[in-house]
């Protein structure tokens, strides 16, 4: 027997549910899948969720198309999260029950996610378990402003007594069969940059007559490359990619602005810092030395994703229980918006692997109906992990203000 409270009588008991309600979820998967919505239009998808609940509780509805359903009695509970929207992809799979939304396509797997999470609250609901389940609808994953941030705010899971939070996402870098549960930080923080260098635009056979914010940029380009080979720490790591470029619309006018973006990643708090003030100094000083001026927008996004490493113990010990192959580590510079969960209790994330090869995002991503039961033995088993880690309950204290 595992430590904790959840003997393996329920725990049994609970796994023969899940099974019971995986072939509905895999029909609802195939229902999701094929009626998409984008980020911020979830609430047919949200509700569709909601009534596959099957629960007596009332849902919170929260951050506008998102919900939070509390899933047995009161006191202490366990939050899981399932993503709602859909990505602007045209799905190109020609499966019967492919996207019949044009240019909306679930290509992140969230419809995998949600039909998981259906059949994992169902068999809690029927058979029960030593903490109540709060099931987190979350809109917004894939766009800002964050889904995850705005029901992490409202207060809801604070006054449902969350005590700590889990999330699960397919992951076809992994093979098919493996789930990755790796303490501390596995997702990387996430912010976005904008740099508008402002020239003096002119006639392009009189360059001298010009400050050209063209060539600026593409000095700016070249010189950010080196922000993270000579700025950040070796055995540290960081992105900082520059993936839009754009100035001037005819052959023989120096432009008056040029324009790039792109994205900074990091999996520590002192490399994201680092990233945003190199970035910013970078900027003005080319700018300068071509006599322009270099406006940098930033957008912060998602922080740094770190699991819980008492939960994730427990989660490994009854993954491994189940015979479920388990990485220890995976990480990525990929970011996820859970972060902001795990900013305010303490939080595991798993990955799961995929028979698919395609890669997230893409119009070809649709992993096969397998996975709805790979996700959802990774949720169940961590919802019995978080269990045995957090009993008794007095020894947890949230980190919510």
């Amino acid at each position: 027997m595992l430590a904790g409270s959840t003997g393996e009588t329920m725990s049994e008991r609970l796994w023969e549910a899940l099974d019971r309600h995986l072939p509905a979820a895999i029909e609802l998967r195939r229902e999701l899948h094929r009626d998409p919505e984008l980020s911020g239009e979830e609430s047919i998808t949200r509700d569709r969720v909601l009534a596959a609940f099957g629960v007596t509780s009332e849902p919170h509805k929260v951050a506008e198309t998102g919900a939070v359903v509390r899933v047995g009695g009161p006191g202490p509970a366990i939050g899981l999260r399932g993503e709602l929207d859909a990505l602007p992809v045209t799905e190109t799979t020609g499966y019967a029950w492919a996207s019949r939304n044009d240019g909306i396509m679930h290509a992140c797997g969230h419809d995998v996610h949600l039909s998981a999470l259906v059949a994992v609250v169902r068999a809690i609901d029927e058979i029960g378990g030593d903490f109540p389940l709060l099931a987190v609808l979350q809109p917004r994953e894939e766009t800002y402003p964050s889904g995850a941030q705005d029901i992490a705010a409202n207060g809801v899971l604070v006054k449902e007594d969350c005590q700590a939070m889990i999330g699960v996402h397919v992951q076809p870098t992994l093979d098919d069969g493996v789930v990755a549960c790796v303490p501390g930080a596995v997702n990387a923080s996430s912010d976005e940059f904008v740099i508008v260098i402002e020239g003096q635009p002119g006639h392009a056979a009189y360059p001298h007559l010009t400050r050209d914010p063209l060539l600026a940029a593409a000095h700016l380009v070249v010189a950010l490359q080196a922000v993270v080979s000579r700025g950040v720490d070796p055995m540290a790591s960081a992105v900082l990619g520059v993936s839009s470029f754009s100035a001037g619309d005819a052959a023989n006018v120096v432009p008056g602005t040029a324009r790039v973006s792109g994205t900074l990643r990091s999996l520590d708090d002192h490399t994201r810092d680092l990233l945003q003030s190199r970035l910013r100094d970078t900027a003005d000083h080319i700018a300068h030395s071509h006599g322009c001026l270099a406006d940098t927008r930033l957008t912060v996004g998602e922080p740094v994703l770190r699991n819980d490493p008492a939960l994730a113990a427990a989660t490994n010990a009854r993954l491994t229980a189940r015979g479920i192959e388990v990485s220890r580590s995976l990480r990525s510079l990929g970011a996820d918006d859970f972060a902001f969960f795990a900013e305010c209790w303490p939080s595991i994330m798993l990955f799961v692997g995929t028979s698919s090869t395609e890669r997230l995002h893409s119009p070809t991503f649709l992993p096969p109906d397998g996975a709805v039961r790979a996700v959802a033995e990774a949720m169940l088993s961590a919802y019995l992990g978080t269990c045995d880690a957090l009993t008794p309950p007095e020894t947890l204290t949230p980190t919510h203000e």
